[in-house]
């Protein structure tokens, strides 16, 4: 692995940004790199896919509106943050 390389777990904290098309473009690039190399973390992002897309499929059928949708977000996004170093 090159230090150019993204690791599984970086990966994983870089999901939530990567599903708001919020990574530079080279950081994209290198987590789409890493998606052609490893199905279990395809398999990873498209289930946090569904869980974005069931979510917005709720009863009001507005993920803006479900209620506690923007603690999650913060939660998934806040993760790596919270890991002991």
């Amino acid at each position: 692995m090159s230090a150019d390389d993204l690791a599984c777990q970086e990966l994983v904290e870089l999901v939530t940004s990567y599903l708001e098309g919020r990574l530079p473009r080279g950081e994209r690039r290198r987590f789409e790199r890493h998606l052609g190399e490893c199905e279990p973390c395809v398999h990873y992002v498209e289930q946090m896919r569904e869980t974005i897309r069931l979510v917005g499929r709720s009863a009001t059928g507005d993920p803006e509106r479900v209620p506690g949708i923007d603690r999650l977000l913060d939660a998934f996004r806040d993760w790596n943050r919270e890991q002991p170093a």
